[in-house]
């Protein structure tokens, strides 16, 4: 049975009402779970209840490992349960007790792990517990069931409901009411002062609640609105993620075929393509007479991003844009093919692979920072009578597509300008490592020293001996630490 919401004016008649309604309820017998809002109000009304001296337990998700074993048995006589809304899910109330819980408690008391017991015990302990479960099963039905408190409305009708539902269960009768106060968020930010006037015309004393269906036909409205509102936060933003989703998905289905080791070459060459034909439109357009190219500025262009030199007497022979356009794009194919011919054709798409991972990732984090600098201040264009959402749409996608031309950019350069270096051995003179060791010393050798390396030492065998190999003295030490010091010194 739901019984009309009680409207007080201030909170802390409201959780008088509630202690006294609990007190009520717990001197008949009946069994009462009171949900909170939060911790701080589930502790506000434990204290009150400790000093009315009613026993009690307080679910407030400090206790995970006792959480399911208090709301289990907070369908016995005479019991008190305070919950919060995220504490004690997942377990059902039973009225009279959970027999199963208090077979594992019986258990306990005998020193019997519950886990481990034999079956015989555990078969034992469950009798025993339905022996007591039963009968206060009865009781509590008599007393009209497990009566639910709540101490404020939700934003949510959702979560009010899902309180309401634990009593009532199974057939077992059950009892709701909600206590509400004007200082509440919900009535605070809704219709609060239209209940306060019905209040102060009716002449209402302290501790006097409003009782009609019209109070809770208002409640359950301002609930409404304010669901109604959350909704179109969530789909405001939803709308928003759904622009970098797209992206995501691009960068991250890139991203897939690189890691799977899928040949580039396609890519790199579409890459090629189209950063020759804007280097080409950005200093030689087509609507642009030849006289005015900037054939200095596409030479030093093609230098920086693909190492590439076009003597000017090759430009004398180019007459039209077609053929200045077929001559740089021959000239840059030749030079990856070169590329090709230098590195090998299996390193050089290995290294396709690896150069795009890297500055995709790279410019992936940017562009993000950059997305969340233009989130923060999007929604300032409402005030240019501007819709923010299409602002941020139109401008998300220039910056990904700024981004997607530097990584062409850099992918491109960094390919053409990598040189192969081979390991070469070298000896390094002595004098010179031991100048360095004698000045770290704080102490600089002449320089008729440094003119006049020692003779290496030779082992018997006539070979000659490496500075980090043992020395042949057998001293132990290297030779650079041994003998060779002593001949330099």
């Amino acid at each position: 049975m739901n019984r009309p919401d009680a409207v007080y004016k201030t909170e802390r008649e409201k959780f008088n009402a509630v202690a006294e309604e609990i007190i009520a309820c717990n001197a008949a017998g009946q069994p009462v779970l009171v949900g909170t809002v939060s911790i701080e109000k589930s502790e506000q009304l434990s204290k009150l209840l400790k000093k009315r001296g009613v026993k009690h337990e307080v679910l407030n998700a400090k206790y995970h490992e006792r959480e399911a074993e208090i709301v289990a048995q907070a369908g016995r006589e005479a019991a008190v349960t305070i919950a919060t809304n995220m504490a004690g899910r997942g377990t059902d109330i039973l009225l009279g007790g959970n027999p199963d819980f208090l077979a594992k408690e019986i258990l306990r008391r005998k020193g019997l792990d519950p886990s481990s017991a034999p079956a015989a015990a555990q078969q034992a302990a469950w009798e025993e517990a339905r022996k007591v479960t039963d009968p206060e099963h009865e009781r509590v039905v008599a007393t009209g069931g497990l009566h639910i408190v709540g101490t404020e409305r939700h934003e949510s009708r959702r979560v009010d409901n899902q309180l309401r539902g634990r009593s009532g269960r199974q057939g077992d009768p059950g009892s709701s009411r909600f206590y509400l106060s004007l200082e509440d968020d919900l009535l605070r930010i809704f219709g609060a002062e239209r209940i306060q006037r019905i209040m102060e015309r009716l002449g209402m004393e302290e501790g006097e609640p409003i009782e009609h269906k019209l109070v809770t036909r208002a409640i359950a409205t301002a609930q409404k609105r304010v669901e109604t509102h959350n909704f179109e936060i969530r789909k405001h933003l939803l709308e928003y993620d759904d622009v970098m989703n797209k992206q995501r998905e691009i960068i991250y289905g890139m991203r897939c075929e690189i890691l799977e080791g899928e040949s580039q070459e396609e890519t790199i060459q579409e890459w090629i393509a189209d950063l020759t034909a804007g280097l080409l439109d950005a200093y030689a357009p087509e609507s642009a007479h030849p006289e005015d190219w900037d054939l200095a500025g596409l030479t030093e262009a093609l230098h920086r991003h693909f190492e590439l030199r076009i003597a000017p007497a090759e430009y004398k022979e180019v007459t039209s844009r077609d053929g200045l356009a077929e001559m740089v794009t021959t000239a840059v194919t030749d030079r990856y093919r070169q590329r090709e011919r230098e590195f090998g054709a299996e390193l050089l798409r290995a290294m396709e692979r690896r150069e795009m991972l890297v500055v995709i990732d790279t410019q992936w984090k940017d562009h993000l920072l950059s997305i969340d600098h233009l989130k923060e201040g999007i929604g300032l264009r409402g005030y240019g009578q501007r819709d923010p959402l299409t602002e941020y749409k139109r401008e998300a996608f220039e910056l990904f597509q700024d981004m997607v031309e530097r990584v062409k950019a850099a992918v491109i350069e960094r390919l053409f300008k990598v040189q192969m270096v081979r390991e070469v051995a070298f000896d390094v003179p002595g004098v010179t490592m031991w100048r360095e060791t004698r000045e770290s010393h704080g102490d600089t050798p002449s320089i008729a020293r440094q003119a006049s390396p020692a003779a290496p030492m030779r082992t018997p065998a006539g070979e000659k001996v490496g500075r980090n190999e043992p020395c042949p003295c057998g001293s132990g030490k290297k030779y650079k630490k041994c003998c060779y010091l002593k001949q330099t010194s």
